[in-house]
């Protein structure tokens, strides 16, 4: 039996009889950018195959006379007849569409893509659509419009990363050109890392994770860079209420190689100065970021890519506090023949912070530094063996050095060193999987991941006990040295994936999917949201990694004129294990012991996702909802039984639309509307001498919710007039964020401080006003 589906899944690899290969790439005819997801059809035909992140493709097609089609969002499309006697390399460059709907931005994407592809749970935002999207002080925001889409959320305004079907921001691995970025966020949550000047394509991947992808049990935000124009000299940039943003971009060597150089700079601190009294003299509070990517290309075979990004945020005013990411990614792509390409990624990560308090007329300082350092090498195959089957297979190893804190405190001339101990982890994964067309209606693409993670020394392990209550500390029973490299303790998993697409007709689609992801790093955060001062820990001899086992089933149907309208369904089951809870008043700040004040236990995520999108025309938009639910259950927490986790949000909709009113002035709205996140209160209270306090007494975690957020923002652009030859345009960009002025609950605290009053509920917003704002963004 296993040898007989052993080669109904692998045989087909090894079958190529009297076939042959067209390869190539496809890129814009303007800059010479590859194209992401560019399509290479066969006309009147089912056969066909999309460009990967270099824009490479390759179709294997029996001996025959074909029309190809290449085609790609916004560009023209075109046709090529061939006679297919022999391997042949095709390269086409796409011209945009210079047609009255492109002059009001609006493109018509190609209309099976949604039900054609096997991927299921996964959305892709044009950096278009992004721009469309009304935002805080009229900046365009990937993270902020990714949490439009259904199945993502956030636990509130100002909160760091997002949250996908009920699992935490830990569990979303975020990549910058397949960098991790630890940290996705500028001024706590209001902004991204991200300059969309430089950004080329966002794709979420929320279920049936491809096996190439691992770490994390929610979700893959996958952010490429794009490359610069590989023609001429160009730029763009933005002017804002609150930064300002420069790209310039250049060749290298015109046609081969290319430069791309992204900045950007908030100025609060400098507008704000002049109104500050001299103890605010010294103030700060300004991010900056800069992006950086270089291409060329080495022969026929050879492609080279170097990027990097470096962000801060920097505050102060008697105290300094600041934090940032730093990551840079070298890649090199090499085909070896018509079936065989590799990708070969190495990159370097930095999350740090640091902060602390400097009083010269004191004598006293204190200084805090934290910082998770990884390196990583991961090369990758893919194979193409013929019409029906594509073989991708690789491995991954990443070195972690964890510093949780390097810290002193001063007084009197005297320094005390607080410095916790560096950590050291090892995560390794080797990967295979296959795309398999089965006849016309059915492809499937299953893999395996194998991953395994070492904890390593130079380190003390701690070897806990039993608690004496049960909501107490564990105690040290033993410590144990190692030196560097030793094993401390390691972990290996399987994890298989699996997804399969059966076309119902030519307009509509079946998908399901299952996958086992492994995640041997966790952010220690036990309030409401996470914060930049959190810290990051890898699996030890205490904590066990987390895992997750999802289910996901969809429906997929286009409709409408011209298939202009998409519509889906999908519902969805989570499983996770080993998840992390804190003793009450746990101590996570510079405590080396803080594994004793952990807790453990399962989690659950279910729900079912909507979404209607109109995807031409002059009225464009999108209509999500998802119900769900999302909970964990902890040994001796909430007496043992289920409660809705931190990250529970029963009911999310998003409403989002853009109006072309004319060629150069379109409107975009945008509502949201979210359940209150999950809150703990008193279930009553009791009086003592005229005092009123509140009490629990049957411990129920989680028993309540804040108030539901809503919120409407609209904008309003005036785009420049583009004329042929013209090279400098500019586009007006008028937004109103919190458009009705909705004071939204970030959360609600308990006051017990009037004694005749009793307990008063105090609601605290981040938000609480209506924000206006303009933009001019430029090109030239």
């Amino acid at each position: 039996m296993k040898k007989a589906l052993f080669l109904f899944l692998f045989s087909p690899l090894f079958l190529v009889g009297q076939n042959y290969t067209i390869s190539g790439s496809l890129t814009d005819s303007l800059s010479n950018e590859a194209l992401i997801g560019a399509f290479v059809t066969v006309k009147d035909g089912t056969k066909g195959t999309a460009t990967d992140v270099f824009g490479n493709y390759s179709l294997t097609l029996p001996k025959g006379t074909y029309t190809l089609v290449f085609n790609y969002t916004g560009y023209q499309k075109i046709e090529q007849k061939i006679n297919l006697t022999a391997n042949v390399k095709i390269n086409q460059q796409l011209k945009q569409e210079v047609t009255e709907v492109e002059t009001v931005k609006i493109v018509v994407k190609r209309k099976t893509d949604n039900i054609a592809k096997v991927e299921m749970s996964t959305v892709k935002l044009d950096i278009k659509e992004i721009e469309k999207i009304p935002a805080l002080l009229g900046e365009a925001d990937v993270i902020k419009s990714i949490q439009l889409l259904p199945g993502v959320s956030t636990v509130g305004e100002g909160a760091t990363g997002f949250n996908v079907r009920g699992g935490g921001v830990d569990q979303n691995l975020v990549l910058l050109d397949d960098a991790p970025v630890f940290n996705s966020s500028h001024l706590f949550g209001f902004f991204s890392v991200f300059n969309p000047d430089a950004v080329k394509s966002v794709k979420l991947i929320k279920g049936g994770i491809p096996s190439n992808y691992g770490g994390r049990l929610s979700s893959i935000l996958d952010v490429q860079m794009r490359e610069g124009n590989k023609k001429r000299f160009a730029g763009e940039g933005g002017v804002g209420l609150l930064f300002s943003r420069l790209t310039l971009e250049a060749p290298i060597i015109k046609d081969k190689g290319s430069i791309l150089v992204a900045g950007r700079r908030s100025y609060a601190d400098v507008l704000a100065k002049p109104f500050l009294d001299e103890n605010l003299a010294d103030a700060k509070f300004y991010f900056y970021d800069l992006t950086v990517k270089a291409d060329m290309q080495i022969g026929q075979k050879d492609k080279i890519y170097l990027s990097g990004y470096l962000g801060q945020d920097v505050f102060g005013s008697g105290f300094f506090f600041d934090y940032g990411n730093a990551t840079s990614t070298l890649r090199w792509n090499h085909a070896y023949n018509d079936k065989l390409v590799s990708n070969v990624t190495a990159y370097y990560s930095n999350y740090n912070y640091s902060l602390g308090v400097e009083d010269d007329e004191s004598d006293e300082d204190f200084k805090w530094s934290s910082s998770i350092v990884s390196y990583s090498v991961k090369p990758e195959f893919k194979y193409f063996a013929n019409e029906n089957n594509t073989f991708v297979f690789g491995f991954q190893s990443i070195y972690y050095d964890f510093k949780p804190a390097e810290a002193s405190f001063s007084s009197a001339g005297t320094s005390v060193d607080i410095s916790l101990p560096a950590q050291f982890g090892l995560e390794s994964g080797i990967y295979a999987g296959n795309e398999q067309k089965i006849g016309k209606k059915v492809i499937m693409k299953y893999g395996l991941r194998f991953s395994g993670f070492q904890y390593l020394g130079k380190n003390d392990a701690y070897i806990l006990g039993e608690p004496n209550e049960v909501l107490d500390s564990k105690p040290l029973v033993e410590t144990v040295s190692y030196d560097s490299w030793d094993v401390i303790q390691d972990y290996y998993n399987f994890e298989p994936r699996f997804s399969v697409k059966l076309d119902l007709d030519t307009a509509s689609s079946l998908k399901a999917s299952y996958n086992r992801m492994s995640q041997y790093l966790h952010l220690m955060s036990n309030t409401a949201a996470a914060t930049p001062l959190d810290v990051w820990t890898p699996s030890t001899n205490n904590i066990k990694p987390q895992l997750a086992d999802q289910f996901a089933i969809g429906y997929f149907r286009n409709f409408g004129k011209d298939m202009g309208w998409e519509a889906s369904t999908e519902v969805y089951y989570k499983i996770l294990q080993n998840q992390i809870g804190y003793i009450p008043d746990a101590n996570l700040t510079l405590n080396p012991f803080y594994e004793a004040d952990l807790l453990f236990g399962d989690g659950r995520a279910y729900g079912v996702e909507f979404l209607l999108k109109k995807t031409s025309g002059k009225l464009t938009g999108w209509l999500s909802y998802t119900l769900a639910k999302s909970e964990i259950q902890i040994d001796n927490i909430n007496n043992s039984d289920w409660f809705p986790s931190r990250f529970d949000r029963r009911h999310v909709g998003n409403f989002v639309v853009s109006y072309a009113f004319t060629k150069r002035h379109e409107l975009s709205a945008n509502f949201v509307y979210n359940t209150g996140i999950p809150a703990t209160f008193p279930t009553n209270s009791f009086s003592v001498q005229g005092y009123t306090v509140p009490q629990n007494p049957s411990n129920t975690f989680n028993n309540s919710r804040v108030t539901d957020y809503h919120r409407l923002d609209l904008s309003f652009t005036i785009y420049g007039k583009e004329k042929e030859g013209k090279k400098f345009s500019g586009d007006w960009i008028f937004s109103v964020y919190n458009v009705y002025n909705r004071k939204n609950a970030f959360t609600i605290f308990l006051d017990n401080s009037d004694a005749v009053a009793g307990p008063q509920a105090i609601q605290y917003s981040i938000i609480a006003s209506i924000v206006p704002s303009v933009t001019y963004n430029f090109k030239f």
